[in-house]
């Protein structure tokens, strides 16, 4: 398969190579190309002595991913083979398909591929239990194979320009290329914000503390000797990620921070660690375990550094790390080459001091860069000891796959060059989200609260990035009311075996409230009432409603524009008093369906799957149906799906009621079982008593196109004009739905 796709893509048949003459920052010349998927920016900072090139990688010619065993190999933007395979044996075979023999091993690399192999790769080298819950669904492995290769030199001061050359392709038009950008002016670096309220973790703290009371249990009975537990914080992002890496970088310089631009989504590393070095044939690892913070006079600053070096807890963590490393790497190295070169090695870093230790060997002379990677992928410093216990342990304690936090990011290249980190400090931005994991080794003698607080202060560096961003203000948690209590909405629930939680037995209302007046709220509730009365055993609940969304809409400091509250009831598993049904009322701001559509209107697509259950006359909980039929007209580029009678005639949207209004008559639409919307029987009231008539019966699509008004309405939007139906346009509206909005 390869061979067929390098005779499609062209083999490798040498390297290019050229100074680039500029004193352009690094960074400068990475953010002309940051924006471009596939952009690849590795970068060293500080001045250590695994900190000297700093690599760009651009303009992929090739990008190979992979998820679980699906694999994918893409090159000028089409996917060239798909398949189902074993993630490290593809890698093994694009390694071994454009393997080059070059002597000079000056540059660390001259071509290969750049990119990134998740936590979760652990999966394809071991079988273990699966009971973490992947919620980003993003590749395991990813790489591309740059066109052009920027690599500085930071101790020579040397920029050098590596370009592939293959078999069909015009080297000098690449070039000509990447200088093109060159010239051009630069964009200007975009803003980046996340939530006003921060970071929010899946962990609160006494959930945390007991995880690692768990695991000093398992220590304790003899499981393992240390696992590393983290916590996963996260928030809403939007903006620029290559600002928030140069923001990084000038906060902090690490010697291996990472920028990738994966298409859809970025990473953002700011990783400490070096995970596997290969040049040639002589193998590295660099194991870290303690960290303190920089002290804030020179004093506190060296009492910090003492304090480190002399703890038992810290030396017995890395001493143990070490010795896992070592047994990894010398599975694939020369017996009695591998040796610890530096053990304990106190480092100043700009905000913290670090214990690391140094582990090198010589890899066998049969053994290749992924033999060395099945060795000792993931690295032992962030999954504990014995490895294969303590992922178990992991996978048990923490509730989300890891992806990219704990794996590795770097190059490998096509010449027996390698240089991967461990990714950690390390951000994943997706789909509007920013996530990122913070965690530490645990020992049997580690304190639960001293565990979590060290995760905080972890996570502080990529929290801080966002502190002051556009003066974003630190908003309070949301809040709901849940059964007689206002309390934070994250530590809200609805309990699992209820009939509420596995059936959808409950129901709800949602009401505008405009400025802290609910609209038609006596409406609501008897709809509400209604509905308890129908669907739960006795009388429905005795509160005083709009106290209590009073209470909720201060809460969560809403009272001065519009938001939408939703009262919901869910049943519990007791009939008979005392019950433990759930009632819970939440609110949120309102944006208007209209804002920013032009024209003012909806467009409606006809759901192909009529509705057919009785239960809808009453807005319950089991609303699956309509969010389906939402999400398929949007599919379909409209915004409402028109919901069907099992005989073909019309009923209502998913959100809303229509009306059908020409002739000064009111005709609403015949349905068997339809929820009784509060808004079209204002509307119907008010035109009522304006002299039309109203009239229920069977209306059919056609009936839409012979004229009128074709109105939506509900208690959030009031009413809304129909403008298509299936893509036909439907008669123009008259100004009527405005003066409605405006009258109710």
């Amino acid at each position: 398969m390869l061979q067929e796709i390098k005779q499609h893509i062209g083999n490798i048949i040498g390297v290019h190579s050229e100074i680039l003459h500029t004193d352009t920052p690094f960074p400068d010349l990475a953010g002309r190309f940051a924006h471009l998927p596939g952009t690849v920016l590795l970068m060293s900072g500080g001045d250590l002595d695994c900190t000297r090139h700093h690599i760009l990688g651009i303009n992929p010619w090739l990008t190979f991913s992979g998820r679980g065993r699906q694999m994918r190999i893409q090159a000028a933007g089409s996917v060239l083979s798909a398949f189902d395979a074993d993630p490290f044996d593809t890698l093994e075979a694009l390694l071994d398909a454009f393997r080059l023999r070059l002597p000079n091993l000056s540059l660390p690399l001259s071509a290969g591929l750049l990119g990134y192999l998740a936590y979760d790769l652990k999966d394809a080298l071991e079988e273990l239990p699966r009971t973490s819950v992947d919620d980003l669904c993003l590749p395991h492995i990813w790489f591309t194979v740059p066109s052009v290769l920027l690599i500085r030199d930071r101790q020579e001061k040397i920029t050098r320009i590596c370009v592939p050359e293959r078999e069909g392709t015009d080297t000098s038009e690449t070039l000509a290329a990447f200088r093109e950008t060159l010239s051009e002016t630069p964009p200007e670096p975009g803003p980046f914000r996340g939530s006003p309220g921060g970071f929010t973790s899946g962990f609160t703290r006494p959930a945390y503390m007991a995880a690692i009371r768990r695991i000093r249990e398992y220590i304790a009975a003899g499981h393992v000797y240390q696992v590393n537990m983290s916590q996963r914080f996260e928030m809403d992002f939007a903006g620029d990620t290559f600002t928030l890496f140069r923001t990084l970088f000038e906060m902090n310089p690490a010697p291996f921070f990472a920028y990738i631009n994966a298409g859809d989504h970025q990473i953002v590393s700011t990783s400490p660690e070096r995970f596997i070095l290969r040049q040639g044939r002589r193998v590295e690892t660099r194991p870290i375990k303690g960290t303190r913070p920089r002290g804030k006079t020179p004093d506190a600053d060296q009492a910090l550094a003492r304090e480190l070096s002399t703890s038992k807890k810290d030396d017995a963590e890395l001493s143990m790390i070490v010795d896992l490393m070592r047994n990894d790497i010398g599975k694939v190295c020369e017996a009695g080459s591998v040796r610890v070169t530096a053990h304990k090695r106190l480092e100043a870093w700009q905000n913290v001091w670090h214990l690391v230790s140094v582990a090198e060997g010589v890899l066998d002379a049969d053994k290749n860069t992924v033999d060395l990677l099945r060795a000792t992928f993931p690295g032992g410093s962030i999954t504990g000891c014995p490895k294969i216990r303590s992922m178990e342990i992991i996978d048990e304690l923490e509730p989300n796959l890891r992806h990219i936090y704990t794996g590795a990011i770097g190059y490998i290249g096509f010449h027996d060059t390698a240089d991967l980190s461990i990714a950690i400090r390390t951000a994943t931005v997706h789909n509007g989200r920013i996530v990122f994991s913070a965690g530490g080794g645990i020992v049997y003698d580690s304190d639960p609260a001293d565990e979590y607080d060290e995760t905080l202060h972890k996570g502080r560096t990529l929290m801080s990035a966002f502190q002051g961003e556009a003066g974003a203000p630190k908003a309070a948690p949301a809040h709901v009311w849940l059964n007689g209590m206002l309390r934070p909405l994250s530590e809200a629930s609805l309990p699992l075996a209820h009939p509420g939680a596995q059936y959808g037995h409950g129901f709800f209302e949602t009401i505008r409230v405009e400025n802290g007046t609910p609209r038609y709220l006596a409406e609501h509730v008897g709809r509400f009432n209604a509905a308890w009365t129908a669907l739960f055993p006795g009388t429905p609940p005795d509160l005083t409603w709009d106290e209590i969304i009073r209470q909720v809409i201060e809460k969560n400091s809403l009272g001065n524009q519009v938001a939408a509250v939703k009262i919901m009831a869910a049943k519990g598993d007791r009939t008979a008093p005392p019950v433990n049904h759930t009632l819970a009322v939440m609110a949120r701001p309102y944006i208007h369906r209209l804002e920013g559509k032009t024209p003012s209107g909806l467009r409606l697509a006809t759901y192909p799957h009529p509705r057919q259950t009785p239960l809808a006359d009453h807005k319950t909980m089991n609303y699956l149906c309509y969010l389906r039929a939402g999400e398929w007209a949007r599919d379909q580029g409209d915004d409402e799906a028109l919901i069907l009678n099992p005989d073909g005639s019309i009923s209502e949207t998913h959100t809303a009621n229509l009306l059908l209004i020409r002739n000064r008559t009111v005709l609403r639409p015949a349905s068997p079982h339809v929820l009784p919307g509060v808004m079209a029987q204002a509307v119907s009231r008010y035109l009522e008593k304006k002299g039309y008539n109203i009239v229920t019966r069977p209306l059919q699509s056609g009936d839409l196109y012979t004229g009128g008004d074709v109105l939506l309405t509900n208690s959030l939007m009031g009413v809304v004009p129909a403008l298509y139906v299936d893509g036909q346009p439907l008669p123009p509206a008259s100004g009527l739905w405005k003066k409605l909005n405006l009258e109710l």
